[in-house]
C-alpha cells in the first residue's frame, strides 16, 4: 500500500525527454504496480482504490504510447523536412549565386558593348560629317568643271564652224564675202587672243581677216587656207580631248558620290 501511494503521488514525466522515455517510465511504473499487487477481480477492482489507480495507469500507458507514436511521427516528418528543405535551400543559394555571377558578367558585357557602340557611333558621325563635306566640295568642283567645259566646248564648236566656213569660202574664191560675215570677226578675235600659232602665221591670218577691202589677200589664199585647216584640226583635237576628260571627270564624280552615300 505504501508503494502504491508513493507511485500514485509521483509527478508526471517531462515531455522534454521524448516519447520513448515516456513509454519506458509508464511501462516500468505499471510493471511495479502489477508486480506488487497482482491481478484483481472485477469486484475487487470496484472496491479497491488501488486497483483504480492501476487501471488509470494502464489507460495512461495507452495514451502515452499513442502520443509517443504521434510525436515520433511528427518528429520524423520534421527531420525529413529539415533535411530536404536544407538541401533545397542550399541548391537554391548556389543557383542564385550562379545567376548573380551570370547577371554581373552580362551587365559588364553590356556596358562594354554600349561603350563600344557609342564610340562607333561617334566615329560614324564624324565620318558621315566628313563624307558630307567631301561630297559638297566634290559637287562644287564638278559643277565648276562642268561649267568651264561647257563654255570651252561652245566656244570651240563656234570657232571650228567659223574656220570651216572660211576654208569653204576661200576654196570657192569667195573670201571677200566671208570677211563680211560675223564669223570673220570671231576668227579675228580668236587669232589675236587665243590661237596657238607662230608669229608669222598669226600675222598672215590677221592680215587676211582684216583685209575687208580685198587689197592683197588673193595671192595668199592658199597659205591662209592651210593655216585655217591646221588651226581647225588642232581645235577639233583639243575639243575631243576636253570631251573625254569631262566624261572621265563625271564618272569619277558619280563613283565618289556613290561610295560616300554607302558610307
Amino acid at each position: 500500500l505504501k508503494r502504491s501511494r508513493l507511485a500514485a503521488s509521483t509527478p508526471p514525466i517531462e515531455e522534454a525527454s521524448g516519447a520513448c522515455w515516456k513509454m519506458r517510465v509508464s511501462s516500468v511504473t505499471l510493471a511495479l504496480v502489477l508486480g506488487v499487487f497482482g491481478p484483481f477481480s472485477a469486484d475487487a477492482a470496484a472496491a479497491n482504490p488501488i486497483r483504480k489507480v492501476v487501471t488509470l495507469l494502464q489507460k495512461m500507458q495507452t495514451q502515452v504510447t499513442d502520443e509517443g507514436k504521434r510525436e515520433q511521427k511528427l518528429y520524423d516528418e520534421f527531420m525529413c523536412y529539415c533535411h530536404s528543405s536544407g538541401d533545397t535551400l542550399a541548391q537554391g543559394i548556389e543557383a542564385a549565386k550562379e545567376k548573380i555571377e551570370t547577371g554581373t558578367a552580362a551587365i559588364k558585357e553590356s556596358v562594354e558593348l554600349k561603350a563600344q557602340l557609342e564610340g562607333d557611333l561617334k566615329a560614324h558621325k564624324a565620318s558621315r560629317d566628313e563624307g558630307k563635306e567631301t561630297m559638297a566640295k566634290a559637287k562644287a568642283l564638278r559643277e565648276k568643271e562642268a561649267e568651264a567645259h561647257a563654255s570651252f566646248k561652245a566656244e570651240s564648236e563656234t570657232n571650228i564652224a567659223a574656220i570651216k566656213k572660211a576654208v569653204a569660202a576661200l576654196e570657192k574664191g569667195a573670201g571677200q564675202s566671208f570677211l563680211q560675215t560675223p564669223s570673220a570677226g570671231l576668227l579675228r578675235s580668236y587669232a589675236m587672243e587665243k590661237a596657238d600659232l607662230p608669229d608669222a602665221s598669226r600675222e598672215d591670218l590677221l592680215s587676211f581677216l582684216s583685209d575687208a577691202g580685198g587689197s592683197g589677200y588673193a595671192p595668199q589664199s592658199g597659205e591662209i587656207t592651210g593655216i585655217l585647216k591646221q588651226l581647225g584640226d588642232e581645235m577639233a583635237a583639243a575639243l575631243e580631248d576636253a570631251v573625254k576628260e569631262e566624261q572621265a571627270a563625271q564618272e569619277n564624280y558619280e563613283e565618289l558620290m556613290a561610295a560616300k552615300t554607302k558610307e
